[in-house]
């Protein structure tokens, strides 16, 4: 490139080191701060279509978990009830007693240590965010183990389901 100045016929060099120094600095810092995107994912069970456990002799003892407007209910068998779990008072107001969930499905777990699915059915009207956290607190718990914290298994394989109808 010639560029002429009063008289001058010599070409002007574009010094751009001052620029380089500049992007050597900028990249790194706009890399440590970007925020990474974490996705996490839940994963469901969907019934058979070929009829799966309905077609075996072997008697199915299913574990069922009803998210109501007024707390949980467990059934084990699944028609016999065997604990309801009520809202507690929290921060926003009624909320879902999670700890209470937890402990209960721990001791369901030392008794059919077996055992890794369960039904989880809610009423149409549930919050979605009530519904992940009920999925997460039936999955696994987390304790401590030789001073370190660890994440126990309980019932990994969930499927979803409507309410039943109450009866009138």
């Amino acid at each position: 490139m010639k560029v002429k100045y009063k008289g001058f016929n010599e070409p002007a060099d574009i010094d751009v080191t001052s620029f380089m120094n500049l992007m050597i600095v900028l990249v790194p810092v706009l890399l440590m701060t970007m925020a990474f995107t974490q996705t996490a994912v839940l994963e469901i069970k969907l019934p058979e279509l070929t009829g799966g456990a309905a077609l075996t002799q072997d008697p199915q003892a299913k574990l069922e978990i009803e998210i109501t407007d007024e707390g949980y209910r467990i059934f084990y068998p699944e028609t016999t009830m065997i604990q309801q779990i009520p809202l507690i008072e929290g921060e926003e107001g009624m909320t879902y007693d999670q700890q209470a969930l937890s402990e209960f499905l721990q001791y369901l777990k030392r008794e059919n240590p077996e055992k890794r699915d369960v039904l989880l059915r809610s009423q149409r009207d549930i919050v979605y965010q009530d519904i992940v956290r009920t999925m997460d607190t039936m999955k696994s718990y987390r304790t401590v183990i030789a001073a370190s914290v660890v994440e126990i298994e309980l019932f990994p394989e969930i499927s979803l389901d409507d309410a039943r109808k109450k009866a009138k």
